[in-house]
């Protein structure tokens, strides 16, 4: 059974860091690419950052650019995601997601990073506050 699972999510105060991780089981050998986004309550889906399994391309929303780092252990199945300079507008659930073709598309010249994917983990909280 293909299963993504998050671990590392906690409260932290303006400016920390905390260091996400997601494992995944299963056959996920087809996978093209992984991400995470995150979701605030009352809020619609929003886009973190994507990797690309073959080469290792990364890919960031705007909002988190320079503060957050997305990477990959191929051989663990596993991604990671360090967010550094936590903001109380970081505080939401964050979900891993896998695809077999794309985790982003091109609008009008831009890259739009996707929020939908083939496979999608439970989500790990992340809580920024003083």
């Amino acid at each position: 059974q293909n299963q993504l699972v998050e671990s590392g999510g906690g409260s932290v105060q303006p400016g920390g860091s905390l260091r996400l991780s997601c494992v995944a089981t299963g056959n996920y050998d087809l996978r093209t690419c992984m991400g995470w986004f995150r979701q605030a309550p009352g809020k619609e889906r929003a886009p973190v950052a994507i990797i690309y399994h073959s080469n290792g391309e990364t890919h960031y929303a705007d909002s988190v650019k320079g503060r957050f780092t997305i990477s990959q252990d191929n051989a663990k199945n596993s991604i990671y995601l360090q967010m550094t300079a936590l903001k109380p507008e970081d505080t939401a659930k964050y979900y891993c997601a896998a695809d077999r073709t794309s985790c982003s598309y091109w609008n009008d010249g831009r890259r739009i990073l996707r929020t939908s994917f083939d496979f999608e983990g439970r989500g790990t909280q992340v809580t920024v506050s003083s």
